[in-house]
């Protein structure tokens, strides 16, 4: 549930971006709860013809999500699989090497490092103490050095964090999710879900749950996490015989990957803050509505966050931190093709009431 606050925080990060392929506009706001654990990333330009959206939803503390917000798109970069233009197995792979990266002495200096001011304090000293000098460096591939120190047998973060992101290079957009944040496309107006969440009722995830040796209980994993998957969470990633693909929370991401056309308008990426409050239909009839008179996309997000904010605590709903991602495509190209064209890879979805799940 967490910890609430007297009187909900509504003051609100925002940023807009633009290049010659879309516009995008973001927001974020704390609310109700008494930390903020949200975090995003927003790149226009990952390279010269890539673009890279993130958001990542924290449980249990915020510096999972911080840490993916810094490094999971500098390893989509650097996978070698990114170089040869496979951006799908380049960002599933990004996911699993966050949970690589923040173990060891290395790892929890970062972490503590994005964490609270002792904590930052201390990483900041024992990365003067431990981390290797530049000159022994040269042997790693992606520059992520090991380190002795006291924490070298540091096995992962407690905590964890949501991952759902979107990469678009021409007309490929590659949709890598693990979680309950989501993805949406609007398609002449009609919401498709380009995510799926990752809750531990699903019967996929409950066969891969209960086969690590987990157990479900009131709809939790273990009786605690309400996630099927995630990044950190190490506690549910401890079977030694298993590859992470198949630990009992797993960070291994569904990948999407869709062709985009002239009748694709803009995609949405949320946390899960937003997703209880409003239907993937619902929040795209509300963009198509607010763009009608508003410009700036970064509005409409905000505008979106305050109609999701819970008047009081009493109901549940609404009472979430809350980040969200309005990507608008401008320059439809003309390799496009019209969706008739295209058989039906998406996941339309049905008009629902309010507080319905997708």
């Amino acid at each position: 549930m967490g910890i609430y606050l007297s009187a909900p925080k509504t003051e609100k990060f925002s940023e807009d971006g633009v290049n010659s392929r879309l516009r995008y506009g973001l927001s974020s706001m704390q609310g109700w709860r008494a930390t903020m654990e949200d975090a995003h990333a927003a790149l226009t330009d990952l390279d010269a013809s890539t673009s890279f959206f993130g958001v990542y939803d924290g449980h249990g503390g915020k510096v999972v999500a911080k840490f993916c917000a810094k490094y999971l798109h500098q390893q989509v970069l650097k996978h070698e699989a990114y170089l040869t233009g496979d951006i799908g197995t380049s960002v599933q792979k990004a996911f699993l090497r966050m949970d690589e990266m923040m173990r060891g002495q290395r790892g929890w200096r970062e972490l503590a490092i994005l964490g609270d001011k002792i904590n930052k304090f201390t990483g900041m000293l024992e990365g003067l103490i431990w981390s290797p000098r530049s000159g022994d460096r040269n042997y790693q591939v992606d520059d992520w050095a090991f380190e002795e120190g006291p924490h070298s047998d540091f096995s992962g973060p407690t905590s964890g964090c949501t991952a759902c992101v979107a990469v678009l290079r021409g007309n490929q957009l590659v949709v890598a999710n693990a979680g309950d944040s989501r993805c949406v496309i609007s398609r002449s107006g009609q919401a498709y879900n380009l995510s799926r969440d990752h809750k531990p009722d699903l019967e996929v995830e409950k066969e891969r749950i209960l086969e690590a040796g987990g157990f479900i209980h009131a709809g939790r994993v273990n009786g605690s996490l309400n996630l099927a998957r995630a990044i950190g969470d190490i506690e549910f990633k401890q079977n030694k015989f298993l590859p992470a693909e198949k630990q009992i929370v797993t960070a291994n991401p569904d990948v999407n990957i869709v062709e985009l056309c002239d009748d694709d308008e803009f995609i949405v990426l949320a946390c899960d803050g937003i997703w209880d409050c409003m239907s993937s239909q619902q929040l795209v009839d509300f963009i198509h509505e607010q763009l009608k008179s508003e410009t700036k996309l970064s509005k409409v997000c905000e505008k979106a966050l305050d109609r999701c904010l819970a008047p009081s605590t009493a109901v549940g709903e609404g009472c979430d931190n809350m980040t969200m991602i309005l990507v608008q495509f401008t320059n439809p190209g003309p390799l496009r093709a019209s969706a008739h064209d295209k058989s039906s890879y998406l996941e339309e979805v049905p008009i629902e009431s309010k507080t319905s799940r997708n």
